[in-house]
């Protein structure tokens, strides 16, 4: 891992960049004030974080938490079973905010069997969506009929709606997209599946909506909270070597036990911890995972501007799934009315999960 750094450090300096950070920043044109803004608003976010799990502890019945009860479930998969066709229609039906240009185009997509649904033998595990310029998206899918599974079909669809707006725009030159939007999509998806499914359960079902809240929870707290973490883990050890300072098994403990009690008040920090940054592998590529942060902010942001404002926000973020990579991300972003050069995307998406954590707050109090 030290090798890493120094590594990084060695290239950033002898293609004169300031520091590794602007090095691995550059190509995105992405100045450092969105990474500081980033850890900010997140380290202010603090207390939430603490109520979240406080109600953790709470669910499971303990005294002191551990690192490793953050991993299990607070509420069971939903007893539901969805056949391929009805979590289909589910992930239509939630989308429709998106308009009926999109929802026709992806249900034309599914007709058209663009998944591949089924396991099979040899198949590999889990799901992506994938494609060339020019011919149809293609998705893998590994059906079961869980909810995770229509969660999973929605965010697939997100990456493949996303090529295929991109690809009917643009050149194939400008039509690729870079990693720091490619995520928004797919994540817009979700979160409006997700207020789709709220939405049709009832006040008094406290058992599926705590379920579908815990979803989101577990998710933001795996995302925002935990890459943030690892993104100022990232920026700390590279500016020690930067100054020439050593990078010894004990200060990269010590730099990332610190951290991890100050992202996750109240949890027990041990040795292992500690030395958990050792089986991070993110970070042999510095600097890339802040993205998944600002990606799932700028999804809650965009989808809440949808929900709330209707067909101008609708536009205007199809406009930027239209756009694939044709300007820097940033400039796209902006134009889809996120501007991530403020703390407001961030404020936004942490807000949202303050107000799902006070949901899940008056279930269990209740």
């Amino acid at each position: 891992h030290s090798a890493s750094v120094r590594g990084d450090v060695f290239y950033a300096r002898a293609h004169n960049h300031d520091s590794a950070r602007e090095a691995a920043l550059f190509s995105n044109n992405v100045p450092a004030s969105v990474y500081d803004t980033l850890i900010a608003s997140v380290r202010e976010a603090t207390p939430v974080f603490g109520r979240y799990l406080d109600l953790r502890r709470r669910l499971l019945g303990i005294e002191d938490l551990a690192a490793y009860d953050l991993l299990v479930p607070l509420s069971p998969e939903p007893e539901a079973r969805y056949d391929y066709r009805a979590g289909v229609d589910e992930v239509l039906g939630g989308l429709s905010l998106l308009g009926a240009d999109y929802v026709e185009k992806l249900r034309d997509g599914f007709d058209k069997r663009w998944v591949d649904v089924h396991e099979t033998r040899g198949k590999r595990s889990g799901a992506y969506s994938s494609g060339a310029y020019g011919a149809p998206p293609v998705i893998l899918m590994n059906w079961n009929g869980t909810m995770n599974d229509v969660f999973t079909l929605a965010h697939e669809a997100g990456h493949a709606m996303h090529s295929l707006l991109a690809d009917e725009s643009l050149p194939f030159h400008e039509a690729g997209y870079p990693i720091f939007l490619a995520e928004i999509a797919s994540t817009v998806n979700e979160v409006l599946l997700t207020w789709s499914l709220l939405a049709a359960l009832p006040e008094d079902d406290a058992v599926g909506r705590f379920s579908i809240l815990d979803r989101f929870a577990e998710a933001f707290y795996g995302t925002v909270v935990r890459q943030t973490m690892f993104a100022e883990y990232e920026q700390r050890v590279h500016a020690l070597a930067e100054a020439g300072e050593p990078l010894t098994l004990d200060r990269l403990n010590e730099i990332y036990g610190n951290l991890y009690g100050d992202y996750s008040p109240g949890v027990q920090i041990d040795e292992g911890v500690r030395m958990n940054w050792g089986r991070i592998p993110h970070f042999y590529r510095a600097f890339y995972v802040y993205q998944y942060a600002t990606g799932l902010s700028a999804a809650i942001a965009l989808a809440s501007a949808i929900r709330d404002k209707g067909e101008p926000a609708r536009e205007r973020y199809l406009t930027l799934l239209a756009s694939g990579g044709k300007d820097y991300p940033l400039n796209l972003l902006k134009e889809a009315g996120v501007d991530l050069a403020t703390p407001d995307p961030i404020e936004s998406a942490l807000a949202e999960f303050e107000r799902v954590v006070s949901e899940m707050e008056r279930i269990v109090d209740g």
